[in-house]
């Protein structure tokens, strides 16, 4: 019988395990440290470009001006924001592109609107988002603080080099910064968020969402493709001054 496997063993295994999946998510949205790309280009792939704007923003917009408009009966402005989702993802698989975007709204979009039209409040169309928010920012700000931030783990699997980060004190101070710098994204989306639901104001919370969705999205994420570059940089900037 063979002796179970030591506490460092199974935290290396499910380090593993989280960074191959951060890391491929990450990937799959453009974000690989080791291939170049200007950094607004980087941003412009990891929201999708004009389709990833639309696929983003056009449900919510549709519901809230429909909503706004004519609030009864709430199946009206909740089947057309399902219903832009759905077209989507059709368009999505029709041409043949990764549909995981499109499908995950979609998915999104149609629990959103089942749970409203449950409770019979418009406002609890958003309760998705408000909780993957309180998960989301809890997830980065834990991660961070323990030393095992998440996305110190997709980088480390992106570059090869697995938690090899964690015994660099530069490279875990930024992941741990950055950690908190997502966290607090998530946390302020809450913060303004929650009251504007907890008060029925279901247009002024779906517009903030809009608001607080890819305007604060991308520039993070820029500010973190250039603090991951500037801790990884690659063979080519680094021999750029010595030929200049």
């Amino acid at each position: 019988m063979s002796a179970p496997a030591s506490e460092p063993e199974r935290e290396q295994s499910a380090s593993d395990i989280v960074g191959a999946a951060l890391g491929g998510a990450a990937r799959r949205a453009g974000l690989d440290p080791t291939e170049s790309g200007a950094t607004h280009k980087v941003v412009w792939s990891a929201i999708g470009g004009w389709r990833g704007i639309l696929e983003s923003v056009l449900p919510s917009l549709a519901f809230v001006i429909l909503f706004t408009i004519r609030p009864e009966p709430l199946i009206l402005p909740l089947g057309v924001s399902v219903g832009l989702a759905a077209v989507f993802t059709v368009v999505r698989l029709v041409q043949k592109s990764p549909p995981s975007a499109a499908i995950g709204g979609l998915v999104a979009a149609a629990a959103a609107a089942a749970l409203a039209l449950w409770t019979g409040r418009g406002e609890d169309n958003f309760v998705p988002g408000l909780i993957t928010n309180a998960v989301y920012g809890s997830a980065m700000l834990v991660s961070a603080l323990i030393g095992w931030s998440l996305i110190g783990l997709a980088v480390g699997f992106l570059m090869g080099e697995g938690t090899a980060w964690r015994s660099d004190r530069r490279k875990r101070r930024a992941f741990l910064w950055l950690g908190v710098a997502w966290a607090a994204l998530f946390f302020a989306r809450l913060a303004v968020q929650l009251p504007l639901y907890l008060a029925g104001d279901v247009t002024a919370l779906g517009t903030l969402k809009l608001i607080m969705g890819l305007p604060l999205f991308a520039p993070l994420i820029a500010v973190t493709w250039l603090v991951v570059r500037a801790l990884y940089p690659r063979a080519s900037d680094a021999e750029a001054p010595a030929q200049s």
